[in-house]
């Protein structure tokens, strides 16, 4: 029995035609311009009967529902629980991405599931999401699915998360980011050199998001690097990436060092010790940042949110539990009235670390 989902030509945006009779897209910075049939780097955008289209829309990966501190965001209404899914494809080419089997998909083999924005709406506030989040591969090469998705949210009273490598022009960044309310961006190392051996991009275009999403949007943001032993975790290059962060964005915007596990076609690397995220972790907390966290790993230190003002653990987390929670609802500490930055609510029962999938093909 053939469970694959047929693939749909849904009008694209950002993109325009060229002389030559290819259309060149206009989304992201690779720019790619494509013959009649041809798939961009990222696969799911394609040139169709003379125009833009993307193949994914309406059809996921999966579903299911995470705690939002997974994303990571531990700064956006702590404790609650988020909805998330992603398709297929992505734009950059990550040597060590660690959801290949996802983001690496060219058959589509991995999209078994349907959902228009309108029902993704309707089961997370059936299921008590808080938000939905794209996620899992980048939303950016979705962003139309994604951006009908969050309007659809937004009618119903659910936030909107971007999990994201920030691998965007600014005319698309614009009209993405005015629909979502809050991101994860992946800051993957702090050079250029970096990006282009084992990412396929370039850092600049990067940088530029989190300015701009900083200096120019609302969306609450946190920033995740992945440490991948001998290739981004130099004391040199951590302080100038904490150093940069403080300067053009402020001590106030959460950065998450997560811990790398071998995988696609960096398996032959040894997983991140520990005492790399607790070093990443005093580097960026040396240069200033308030917010400083370690992840994929039980580090209580590294996940506990600390008052900048009196120091005083505020939110104690290991991993995804948690194991107290001080701030009053208005993000204050109850300690010194620092404000935290983020957004907060009144705190309930945690969700935990619990990851529930969804069917959304059942009623």
């Amino acid at each position: 029995m053939n469970n694959l989902i047929p693939e749909t030509s849904h009008p694209a945006r950002w993109w325009h035609p060229l002389d030559d009779g290819r259309v060149q897209c206009d989304l992201c910075p690779r720019d790619c311009k494509l013959h009649e049939g041809q798939r961009g780097a990222c696969f799911v955008r394609k040139m169709e009967a003379g125009a833009m289209v993307l193949t994914t829309y309406g059809r996921s990966s999966g579903f299911c529902v995470d705690p939002i501190e997974k994303k990571p965001l531990n700064h956006f209404y702590p404790g609650t629980s988020v909805l998330s899914f992603g398709t297929a494809g992505c734009n950059l080419a990550c040597k060590f991405c660690q959801n290949w089997d996802i983001s690496k998909s060219r058959d589509m083999d991995r999209l078994m599931d349907t959902a228009s924005p309108d029902k993704i709406a309707r089961v997370a506030r059936q299921l008590g999401c808080k938000s939905v989040a794209y996620t899992y591969n980048d939303p950016v090469i979705f962003a139309e699915y994604a951006l009908d998705t969050s309007d659809a949210c937004h009618a119903l009273g659910i936030q909107s998360v971007a999990v994201t490598a920030g691998y965007i022009h600014h005319e698309a960044a614009v009209e993405f980011y005015a629909k979502m309310d809050a991101a994860n961006v992946d800051l993957k190392g702090f050079t250029d050199a970096f990006y282009v051996k084992q990412c396929g991009g370039h850092l600049q275009p990067v940088l530029d998001a989190l300015i701009y999403l900083k200096r120019e949007t609302s969306v609450w943001f946190e920033i995740t690097t992945l440490l991948i032993p001998g290739l981004n975790d130099g004391d040199a290059e951590l302080k100038q990436l904490a150093e940069w962060v403080g300067r053009e964005l402020g001590p106030d915007v959460p950065l998450h060092f997560t811990a790398f596990h071998p995988d696609w076609k960096l398996d032959n690397l040894p997983p991140t010790p520990a005492a790399s995220l607790s070093r990443a972790r005093k580097i960026a907390r040396e240069a200033g940042l308030n917010y400083v966290y370690t992840g994929n790993v039980h580090d209580a230190d590294g996940g506990t949110t600390y008052c900048p003002g009196c120091h005083a653990p505020l939110i104690a987390r290991d991993w995804y539990e948690f194991n107290d929670y001080r701030l009053d609802a208005s993000g204050h500490c109850p300690h010194c009235g620092t404000a935290i930055a983020g957004r907060f609510q009144a705190f309930g029962q945690p969700f935990g670390a619990r990851r529930i999938p969804v069917n959304m093909r059942l009623p």
